[in-house]
């Protein structure tokens, strides 16, 4: 009963906060006026439009499609490369040794930094733009890959080697089960990343995507459109963090309370 009473509130909680921001918006909105920022029945109309004519040639859906394309493609190369290389600096001294310096300088570099190079290394089409969430994703991967590693309880190694555990048996067995909780932290805050990084990348020269709509928007002064944009970039990242947290728990079941 209990149980049912507190997801009950956070319901009412979730539908209060939002009904607080649409608010906040309106009033905002008639604060500074329609030609700065429209009202939310305004958004509303637009997007109606939006969702249902062409932009560019392609639709709103064809738009989402065409990032949500790069952001996978960046996505699956970054966690491919980066999980193993995290996992290894945080397993094998000699490769932190050898990779940690490099790693530590390239990391700070923000990833819209390489957007001149991506361009002068990869063109103007598709190259750059996966790229760049790449770059975003990658570090996050090595990251949280290698913190999982790096700070596994030494306990459980030991207790593994006690018992005749193999170095590899310690490692598939022990260390990257325990470091899956910091890697998976690393999963969802590495599409957050990479979800933002398209946004931008798509800022220059893209024809297509979802921070092509941005674009279009300002270049026509369109700021219901602006807004739109926006908001859908803010819903996908919601539906596509929810979606790792639901693969976080079917993988990771001892950590389901965590999320309740």
């Amino acid at each position: 009963m209990q149980a049912i009473f507190e997801k009950n509130l956070e319901r009412i909680g979730t539908f209060a906060s939002f009904a607080l921001l649409v608010a906040i918006w309106q009033l905002a909105a008639m604060r500074l006026g329609a030609e700065n920022l429209p009202s939310p029945l305004t958004v509303l109309q637009k997007a109606a439009v939006m969702y249902s004519e062409p932009i560019g040639g392609n639709s709103m859906f064809a738009h989402i499609g065409f990032s949500l394309r790069r952001v996978l493609a960046a996505y699956l190369l970054s966690a491919g490369i980066g999980i193993p290389l995290g996992i290894a600096m945080g397993w094998n001294v000699t490769i932190r040794k050898i990779v940690s310096p490099v790693f530590e300088l390239l990391r700070p570099i923000p990833p819209l930094a390489w957007i001149p190079l991506a361009i002068l290394w990869l063109g103007i089409g598709e190259g750059p733009k996966i790229f760049i969430c790449f770059v975003g994703a990658f570090v996050i991967f090595v990251l949280n890959a290698y913190t999982g590693m790096r700070y596994t309880e030494r306990l459980l190694i030991d207790a593994a080697r006690t018992f005749g555990a193999t170095r590899r048996q310690q490692l598939f067995n022990v260390a990257i089960p325990a470091s899956l909780p910091s890697v998976f932290a690393g999963v969802q805050n590495a599409m957050s990343m990479a979800w933002m990084c398209v946004v931008a990348a798509e800022l220059v020269g893209a024809r297509e995507g979802v921070g092509f709509i941005i674009i279009q928007g300002g270049d026509l002064s369109d700021v219901p459109m602006i807004v739109v944009g926006m908001i859908t970039i803010g819903i996908i990242g919601f539906a596509l963090a929810v979606s790792l947290r639901f693969l976080e728990r079917m993988l990771c079941p001892w950590r389901r309370d965590l999320h309740q």
